[in-house]
């Protein structure tokens, strides 16, 4: 589950595919970075590495933040695709790409609805659910009350997290019913829906996939080592102490079990391009719980679908590529009419 279909150097290119005839082909490119979301400072950092990723590789490729300017812009200034960078609410909760949609320029990732579905953590278990995919306990609550009694009823620890935000923003781990007050007041100082999960003891792993449909496939697994398992917004991006293994040196069978989980969660999600899955495994049954999805996945030096497509044979620059040379609209991804309706005022 771990091949991974991209060349990686002009050397390696079929015949009418250089890197100089793909750079070509995608005319000039929009890197979106930042944003409005609490992720901000994440989307940036990734998206300052796919654009110079994306400019050692011939493409004529510019950053472009929806924060500061209009994304009308893109269509004024000849922009062909877009290369979203951009993470959490605003960028990959279907907004942006329902923009792109009536601009009719094609952008990387997943679609409207997939994208919407997918940052929706609630939403995206119950489908889960209902397709018999394995994933914790929960509960949606709107008050410190009812998360005092999610806590009651999922037990200790419980996680306690935002329903759309990322990055583990606002995420806290309770272990006492008396910290539930102060872990909702978090968790709904960045979305007034909060989730309480129950926690997986266990090893973290995650999934980066490639591809689309039929095609779509698994990256190698990483397992994620942080200090005192605690793997927060600082662990992630600012230190060096967590630790990343790949080959995630699971079990026998078990990898390719947990990609072939993985795919099939991306999948009836409707997702495309790219994305990256968060499993837990049960330390005492080996079962994996899927924790949730992310359709715009970071790409920072501390990022992991790098990590695992290079531990793949992918560099850098040959995985920024690959993923915006299958930039699409949704009708085009369906197989229906591209054509976009008019902005044009009638």
């Amino acid at each position: 589950m771990s091949q991974i279909g991209i060349n990686d150097g002009a050397s390696q290119q079929p015949a009418g595919t250089t890197l100089g005839g793909v750079a070509a082909r995608l005319g000039k490119v929009a890197v979106l970075m930042g944003g409005a979301s609490a992720e901000r400072e994440v989307s940036l950092m990734s998206g300052q590495g796919v654009l110079q990723a994306l400019i050692s590789q011939g493409v004529d490729a510019h950053a472009f933040d929806p924060a500061e300017r209009d994304l009308a812009e893109l269509k004024v200034e000849g922009f062909s695709h877009c290369f979203i960078a951009l993470h959490g609410r605003f960028g990959e909760d279907g907004t942006v790409q329902g923009a792109l949609e009536l601009l009719g320029i094609p952008y990387t990732g997943s679609g409207v609805m997939a994208s919407s579905i997918a940052i929706d953590k609630v939403m995206t278990k119950r489908i889960w659910r209902s397709e018999g995919l394995p994933t914790p306990e929960w509960r949606q609550v709107d008050s410190a009350a009812a998360t005092s009694e999610a806590f009651a009823a999922l037990g200790s620890p419980m996680i306690v997290k935002p329903d759309r935000e990322g990055s583990t923003i606002g995420l806290t781990k309770v272990t006492q019913i008396e910290q539930c007050g102060a872990a909702y007041a978090l968790a709904a100082r960045h979305d007034a829906m909060v989730l309480c999960e129950q926690f997986v003891k266990g090893d973290e792993v995650t999934i980066p996939l490639l591809g689309s449909g039929a095609g779509a496939h698994a990256l190698p697994v990483i397992r994620i080592v942080a200090p005192d398992g605690n793997y927060d917004y600082q662990n992630k991006y600012f230190t060096d102490t967590t630790q990343y293994l790949v080959p995630a040196n699971l079990p026998a069978g078990e990898e390719a079990h947990i990609q072939q989980l993985a795919l099939k969660a991306y999948q009836v999600l409707g997702c495309r391009g790219w994305a990256r899955v968060d499993v837990m495994i049960d330390a005492r049954t080996r079962a994996p719980f899927l924790l949730e999805i992310n359709t715009s996945p970071g790409m920072t030096p501390h990022s992991l679908v790098p990590m695992a497509a290079k531990a793949a044979g992918v560099s850098y620059p040959a995985l920024c590529l690959e993923v915006l040379r299958h930039a699409t609209l949704d009708y085009a991804a369906a197989g229906g009419d591209a054509q976009q309706p008019s902005t044009e005022p009638a």
